[in-house]
C-alpha cells in the first residue's frame, strides 16, 4: 500500500539532488585520494583509490592514518 504512494511536490527532486551531490562527493574523494597517494605514499595509488571506492569513510580514514608517508 505504501509503495503505491507517489512523492508529491519537490521531495523527489530534493532526494535526487542529494543523491547526485553524494555521488559527486564520492567521485571527488576517490580522485583526491589517488592524486594525493601518487605524491605522498609509497604504496600504489590505484589501490588506495579502490579502497576508498569500496568503503568511502573507512577507506579515507585508513589512507590518512596508514597510507601517507608524510603529513
Amino acid at each position: 500500500m505504501l509503495s503505491s504512494i507517489a512523492l508529491q511536490g519537490g521531495a523527489g527532486a530534493i532526494f535526487g539532488l542529494i543523491g547526485i551531490l553524494l555521488f559527486v562527493a564520492h567521485v571527488a574523494l576517490i580522485v583526491w585520494t589517488y592524486s594525493d597517494a601518487e605524491s605522498n605514499s609509497s604504496h600504489p595509488a590505484f589501490l588506495w583509490a579502490i579502497v576508498v571506492f569500496l568503503a568511502p569513510l573507512l577507506g579515507i580514514v585508513l589512507y590518512l592514518l596508514l597510507g601517507r608517508d608524510r603529513l
